[in-house]
């Protein structure tokens, strides 16, 4: 239902300024103290505590535990982010995405978490469009007062422009942006404690505020209107010729809160009538949507949400259109070649190549079984050679994850942005299977190694991204001559010198610290006994600062067990903490 602000009844003048006042004050209320005792009181209730930083060390050591346990975890995990609104719903989905990290039974119950909110009052969203947009309300003919959807960080209206189209609207909820930023500031402290509480073999391995600060980055681009519509647009140029069959929405105006775009008459993906397209059409757009995808990720761009709920299949021109392209981001192309280069190797059953292939995106630390390593890569990319449609094991989204998993329990640093692009990859072959089940997915990708090989081979071989080679290269032959003159008369002249410097990594120091800690800790309780035995040797009759020998003897003892007691509760306490992997 619309009414057009011409012709329907006329509505009592909005007191923009009492709407806006009650804006400032809902966000004068977004203070840290308030929202970090919000926080803790939360998980407090929901019984979390450091429940997470458990379910991390189970899962990376491959001992997960009771899944009804863990079931029960994720399900107060997910309870507990929805009631603590959109930083935490937004957080919870980007945990779903880190299957490496978090068990099974964990992850199913965050993907439960509910992006669907009640709408904020229509009077908050008109003062938003009156501020922001040139012409304010002006901007349109008629603007539907029920959204067509309301989540967390945005709601969507319909509306028709002035003189212009039916186009849908798309405003960022006006606290969003302060509520985000406070909590990111609490989330980035509590991450940094729980890091601190990781086994070393995790520290070394495991960065979780890069994790964190990925996850605002994400946040922040999703809340900024312009930079969706700067992403829109992009694609919209780069690759709709390339793909006949899939688009992306046309942008007419965009401003930091508002994104008013192209309206898609259709339906979503997974709810189009079957008879509506032929088998032809189905496969059509199930290629070019592969395909699309596959191209984006190798120019560095990849679409981490392109599951079924955010592509529609327009009634008119019968092309399935990418409405949301908030959960975007880049990766390095050299890395999207490296998984492309898997993909291949996986095709020609060379599980050798596929796994060394793996671990260049891979960053041993000093914990590292590099065999160990290699071998659990190879027998994974095993178990994804010749797999038939169906088979979770067809699934190179799930690949990614699992090689990711291996990595970490082999103590690696491993790319964060790889969790997301698996996401992104496993939502695209969602889609392609609902949209056409008869073809199969892998055999689609697999099919695009002409056009994956020549962006391989282009960048490889583009003077462009050579040139800092072709430069060094003609600076060392240039002073080849001079430089080997030099190293002739040191060695003629026997002036030969090496020097070398021995840097400890942070987990050695720390642990020669508690080592010399302790030994000091011994001699202390030593000297003290040896003390002891000396002054009351040394006054078999006396006193000794006013106290007897007796006195003197129970003190020295009773302090040299309290110090041996300490020590034992040190080791016992260093050897509980330290898991066993």
């Amino acid at each position: 239902m619309h009414a057009s602000l011409e012709t329907a009844k006329p509505k009592p003048a909005r007191d923009f300024a009492a709407i806006g006042a009650a804006i400032e004050e809902e966000l004068a209320a977004i203070t840290a103290g308030k929202r970090r005792r919000k926080i803790i009181a939360v998980l407090v209730k929901n019984g979390l505590g450091m429940v997470l930083g458990d379910a991390i060390a189970r899962k990376l050591r491959g001992n997960e535990g009771d899944k009804q346990y863990l079931h029960h975890i994720g399900r107060r995990l997910r309870l507990a982010f929805e009631e603590l609104g959109p930083t935490f719903i937004k957080l919870g989905q980007v945990l779903v995405t880190r299957q490496d990290l978090l068990p099974e039974p964990i992850t199913l119950e965050l993907e439960k978490l509910l992006d669907r909110v009640p709408p904020i009052e229509f009077a908050k969203i008109e003062y938003i469009l009156e501020r922001e947009l040139p012409d304010g309300l002006e901007t349109f003919e008629w603007i539907e007062e029920e959204p067509l959807g309301s989540a967390s960080l945005a709601q969507v209206y319909k509306a028709k422009l002035k003189d212009g189209p039916v186009v849908a609207v798309k405003v960022v909820r006006p606290t969003v942006e302060k509520l985000f930023q406070t909590d990111i500031a609490i989330i980035k402290k509590m991450a940094a404690r729980l890091q601190k509480r990781l086994p070393p073999e995790l520290q070394a391995a495991l960065d979780l505020g890069g994790l964190v600060q990925d996850y605002y980055s994400s946040a922040m681009d999703e809340l900024d209107m312009t930079e969706e519509a700067r992403k829109m647009q992009e694609m919209k140029q780069k690759y709709e010729r390339r793909a006949e069959h899939v688009t992306v929405p046309h942008v007419y105006e965009a401003t930091k809160s508002v994104l008013i775009m192209e309206y898609i008459d259709g339906w979503l993906i997974k709810d189009f009538p079957v008879d509506f397209l032929t088998f032809e059409e189905r496969i059509n757009i199930m290629i070019d949507l592969v395909h699309h995808y596959v191209q984006t990720m190798l120019d560095g761009h990849y679409h981490a949400d392109a599951h079924g709920s955010n592509i529609m299949i327009d009634k008119r021109t019968k092309k399935a259109v990418i409405i949301d392209w908030g959960m975007t981001g880049r990766m390095d192309s050299v890395m999207a070649q490296i998984l492309m280069r898997v993909i291949l190797h996986i095709q020609l059953n060379q599980a050798e190549d596929a796994a060394e292939v793996f671990m260049e995106l891979m960053s041993p630390t000093i914990y590292t079984d590099v065999v160990k390593l290699k071998d659990e890569l190879r027998t994974l990319t095993l178990n994804y050679v010749s797999a038939h449609q169906g088979s979770s094991r067809y699934n190179y989204g799930r690949l990614v994850l699992e090689a990711t998993a291996i990595g970490l329990r082999n103590y690696c640093k491993v790319p964060n942005g790889l969790a997301l692009w698996a996401k992104g990859f496993s939502a695209t072959e969602g889609t392609a299977r609902w949209i056409c089940p008869e073809i199969s997915y892998g055999e689609v990708v697999e099919a695009y190694e002409i056009p994956i090989l020549k962006s391989i081979l282009g960048k490889r071989f583009n003077f462009r991204a050579n040139a800092s080679l072709v430069a060094e290269t003609a600076e060392m032959i240039a002073t080849f001559p001079r430089r080997f003159n030099k190293v002739l008369e040191t060695m003629a002249e026997n002036k030969w010198r090496m020097t070398v410097q021995v840097q400890t990594d942070p987990v050695t120091r720390n642990t020669l610290n508690q080592i010399a800690n302790r030994l000091a800790l011994s001699l202390i309780a030593f000297a003290i006994i040896m003390a002891t035995g000396f002054i009351v040797a040394s006054i078999p009759g006396g006193t000794f600062l006013g106290m007897e020998k007796t006195t003197i003897a129970n003190i020295g003892l009773a302090v040299s067990v309290i110090l041996v007691v300490f020590l034992g509760w040190r080791l016992f306490r260093t050897r509980k903490q330290r898991p066993r992997f």
